[in-house]
């Protein structure tokens, strides 16, 4: 795991009880201009109300995971200014925090040991479950390392509103009745570490892109399990070379060039209907953040799930 590096604090920290965010990259590679796009937003919104803006490394997938990818996205973070609010947190180092959240769902009745494959539990209908949930007299021999802890729906949400998409409801027969919160290889699940870090964490807001969209109705019902509020929600457009292609790691987007950061926060910024003016443009990196700070307003940003890259002649967009 990384080293983190001591955290940046910036003034006009609101106290608890406040507004905080967050920003929660896996070191699956390094930052490109996509995912300095939702890293601004959340910072936006969480500075334009005074709040408190986290920072947060998913490192729990060892095998996705790159060398000095951590240090690297913190690296690129500072050179924009982007300064989060106290320590960085690692999900590598809370290993223990999840087996004992397992504990709890386990106890509660959510939980059951699974050894189907992805392919089988994809087939299944709209709310059933596979034949392991019910093997009770069987738990035993399913309770080995060649199964997965699958968390099972009891009240199955379809939908939930959206701070900049509105309300999203997604078709019931994509919704599964059930899913992994620590996987076969022993891995703890996506799913189940960003609800019980959100909560731990005071998170009140989940600013992040809409290409977790889908993830929501998952998390939901953890904090259903957990009978904990949630937070609100606010996906922002992800960046795409083409309709339906992610500006991503997987498909090998560029590495943002930190030497031109006052350049990257400026495109970063059109995405979200804020463009400086020709002077600011020449201005500061602090400064031109201090504006954006002032300008941020949900109104401007596009109501929709992904935003073209029409950065001229850049090679992401090429």
């Amino acid at each position: 795991m990384a080293t983190a590096l001591k955290s940046l604090h910036l003034k006009n920290v609101t106290s608890n009880g406040g507004y905080v965010g967050r920003f929660a990259p896996s070191p699956s590679g390094q930052m490109h201009f996509g995912s300095l796009v939702t890293a601004l937003g959340s910072f936006l919104q969480a500075k334009s109300q005074n709040g408190q803006w986290l920072l947060r490394i998913e490192d729990i997938d060892p095998p996705r995971e790159v060398a000095g990818a951590s240090e690297s996205i913190l690296r690129c973070l500072e050179a924009h200014h982007l300064f989060w609010d106290h320590d960085v947190v690692y999900q590598s180092d809370r290993s223990d925090l999840y087996n004992e959240k397992i504990q709890y769902l386990t106890e509660q009745g959510f939980t059951y040991h699974c050894q189907c494959s992805r392919a089988h539990l994809v087939s299944l209908k709209f709310g059933q479950a596979c034949v392991c949930a019910d093997l009770k007299l069987n738990i035993k021999s399913l309770n080995n390392e060649n199964s997965a802890i699958r968390f099972r729906h009891h009240n199955i949400h379809q939908g939930f509103y959206d701070e900049l998409l509105g309300q999203v409801n997604f078709p019931k027969f994509d919704i599964p009745a059930q899913f992994a919160i620590k996987r076969k290889d022993n891995l703890f699940a996506y799913q189940l570490a960003v609800v019980v870090d959100d909560i731990q964490q005071g998170i009140t807001q989940v600013a992040r892109g809409a290409d977790l969209l889908g993830a929501t109705l998952f998390q939901l019902a953890l904090y259903q399990a957990f009978d904990r509020p949630a937070p609100t929600f606010l996906h922002f457009p992800v960046v795409v070379t083409e309709p339906g292609k992610k500006l991503s790691k997987q498909n090998h987007a560029r590495e943002i060039n930190t030497k031109d950061a006052r350049a990257n926060l400026i495109n970063a910024l059109g995405f979200f209907g804020i463009l400086p003016t020709k002077e600011l443009q020449r201005g500061s990196v602090q400064n031109i953040l201090n504006w954006a700070i002032c300008e941020w307003d949900l109104r401007k940003i596009p109501a929709k799930t992904e935003c073209i890259d029409n950065r001229i002649g850049h090679a992401d967009s090429i």
